[in-house]
């Protein structure tokens, strides 16, 4: 019995520090997800601090809060909007000494948005107030941002080289007829080039041409962009001869950027952090280099979004545009439609801007959200596109119902065009000695057979069916620009144009951004634009789940954090290019798993941000180096 008695102690004893233990962990829980939550009344005197340890997009896709637990490659992505009313508010606010831009773990984004980041950090610049850049390394995107700064620091065992947009991406025809792979393609424009990896083994003329314009005119929308903020910079001779730039610096790239007047200092984090300090105050009691901080989620929620007024309904149509359900970061055709029709029957909208952001998709699936847009005008409502960073194919497919559109300068669009792939893999079988037959009652029964190939028949049906399609967007378009079918034909066939291109050839009707597009659709609905407000149509994050994401990604208060470094310039060029092996598994993953009809854009790809591809398929590329042995 003492036994029994001794054992049951000991089970109640465990059963009572289980319990404690769980107590213990919910009140530690529930401490940490209060602490997390902004606050804005720790808002004190200080730098706001701007750390862009990501990419910046128009709509961040929903975070996997498990993803980091698994391997997965995770990516912070940074809402330009949010950014941009941050900095506009620091302007003007006595609270804020200097700002700071953490740019040493920047992965990019767009050329408009980082071009409307830039403009913003610039107002900040001219209304007098200090703004501090720092990276071990800037690209092209990074130092563009910087550019707008009251000062440029790079660290001395860094520097900037500009590569410009373009360079190499691969070809598939060799390796798919070496695996007897039979792609069929169903396609019209001869600039839709979403196809060629698969069908050529180098790029068509009709590519190449449209790529040359559409990349020399963004990057000379670059240049023109760094030009105006850094006038005294010796630019064309950094990219026009950059070796010998860095021989006469003796190899040494930060004091060769500092003798072009490309950056102003140069000085590792240390250095930077006492400068800043020297401005904003130091923080008594922490290392050296650390200074008076102001969180960005604690200023953003210490200047909300202005809610007075009425509302502007803006929904967004970011990301590929796939069939049925998606989250954010993704344009489900599904769900934008259900989230634009529930605003329209619920809220009291006097008027719609639609924000595109989006390199095209499912066809299907821009036609359920154009639908949902022309119910919009069907109640009277005045229909405002803004353009984002891209608005091509699928993109430019829902921007027709609009009485107006604006875009950017750099803003990339057009591609009107549509594709149909389909690989069967009757050679392939019979390399290994697989055949197949069967019995036929139509001319469709079996296809298209993946096993013996598509017939004459199917192929007639497709290719009819790609083209029906083509005429449906041509015409689509030509009502809503008022041109002939055959002029929209003619500036279609899949070729892809910049902003400043579009509005020539009136595809675009005005240059602004989201605000300007705002105030478009007020004064189309008859009210002044000074006194409505946007309200966004979009399913708002759950706390709980940013918050488990935010603990496993390792966020929190970035003045307690110690700051890593994103590498140096070698380093960050390896992570540009390893984004090419992404872009390959990617490419084969549209190649197997393409299901609907695509009015998509594949130049798009070459101008975002390099971890983009890089995110989708990191567990892919993780699997493929595993097995292979590196």
């Amino acid at each position: 019995m003492k036994l029994v008695r001794g054992a049951w102690k000991l089970l109640v004893g465990i059963k009572d520090a289980l319990v404690l233990v769980v107590m213990l962990l919910f009140f530690a829980g529930l401490f940490a997800i209060l602490s997390a939550r902004p606050n804005p009344a720790s808002v004190k005197d200080g730098a706001l601090l701007i750390d862009i340890d990501g990419m910046v997009v128009e709509q961040p896709a929903q975070t996997d809060p498990f993803a980091a637990l698994g391997g997965g490659e995770t990516v912070k992505e940074y809402r330009l909007r949010d950014l941009v009313r941050a900095l506009d508010a620091a302007k003007d606010d006595a609270r804020v000494k200097v700002v700071v831009l953490d740019l040493d773990r920047f992965m990019g984004g767009y050329p408009a948005a980082i071009a409307e980041l830039g403009e913003a950090i610039r107002r900040v610049r001219d209304a007098k107030k200090p703004v501090l850049a720092y990276a071990t390394g800037y690209m092209d995107g990074s130092y563009l941002l910087a550019a707008n700064a009251s000062e440029i620091w790079v660290d001395p065992m860094g520097g900037t080289l500009f590569s410009g947009p373009g360079g190499s991406r691969l070809y598939y025809k060799g390796l798919i007829d070496k695996l007897g792979v039979t792609t069929h393609v169903y396609k019209v424009g001869k600039f839709k080039s979403a196809v060629e990896p698969y069908l050529l083994t180098q790029q068509s003329p009709e590519a190449r041409e449209a790529n040359e314009a559409l990349y020399g005119a963004i990057f000379g929308q670059w240049q023109e962009a760094v030009a105006k903020a850094r006038p005294k910079a010796k630019l064309a001779a950094t990219l026009q001869q950059p070796d010998v730039v860095v021989a006469a610096a003796q190899g040494d790239i930060a004091k060769a950027n500092l003798n072009a007047g490309l950056v102003d200092r140069l000085g590792d984090r240390l250095a930077f952090g006492k400068r800043v300090a020297e401005i904003a105050g130091a923080d008594a009691g922490k290392p050296a280099g650390s200074f008076k901080t102001i969180r960005l989620a604690n200023w953003l929620e210490a200047n909300p979004v202005d809610k007075g007024g009425d509302a502007i309904g803006v929904i967004t149509v970011a990301g590929e545009i796939v069939d049925g359900k998606a989250g954010p970061g993704t344009a489900g055709g599904d769900t934008i439609s259900a989230l634009l029709l529930k605003g329209l029957a619920e809220k009291k909208l006097k008027a719609l801007v639609v924000r595109v952001d989006s390199p095209g998709g499912s066809a299907l699936a821009s036609e359920k959200i154009r639908q949902a847009i022309l119910q919009a005008k069907s109640q009277g409502l005045p229909v405002v596109v803004s353009m984002g960073s891209l608005a091509a194919s699928g993109g430019y497919w829902v921007s027709t119902p609009a009485d107006v559109i604006f875009a950017e300068p750099n803003t990339i669009t057009g591609s009107i065009g549509i594709f149909g792939l389909l690989p069967t893999f009757e050679k392939t079988l019979a390399k290994i000695g697989v055949t197949a037959d069967g019995v036929k009652t139509t001319p469709l029964t079996g296809q298209p057979d993946l096993y013996s190939g598509t017939n004459e028949v199917m192929d007639r049906v497709l290719q009819a069916s790609i083209e029906q399609g083509y005429r449906r967007f041509t015409g689509l378009v030509a009502q809503s620009r008022k041109m002939t079918v055959a002029r929209v034909d003619e500036i279609g066939q899949g070729r892809v144009w910049d902003g400043g291109t579009a509005r020539q050839l009136g595809l675009v009707d005005r240059f602004g951004n989201l605000d300007a597009a705002v105030a478009e659709a007020a004064k189309r609905a008859k009210l002044d634009p000074a006194k409505v407000h946007a309200l966004h149509l979009e399913t708002e994050p759950d706390f709980f789940q940013t918050f488990l994401a935010d603990l496993m990604t390792g966020d929190g208060e970035e003045e307690e954090a110690a700051p890593e470094s994103g590498g140096d310039l070698l380093a960050r060029i390896a992570a540009e290019r390893r984004a090419v092996f992404a872009q390959a598994l990617g490419d084969a993953k549209r190649l197997t798993v393409a299901s609907s009809v695509q009015a998509r854009c594949l130049e798009c790809g070459a101008f975002g941000p390099a971890g983009a591809s890089a995110r989708a398929d990191a567990r892919l590329i993780d699997l493929v180096l595993a097995k292979i042995g590196l």
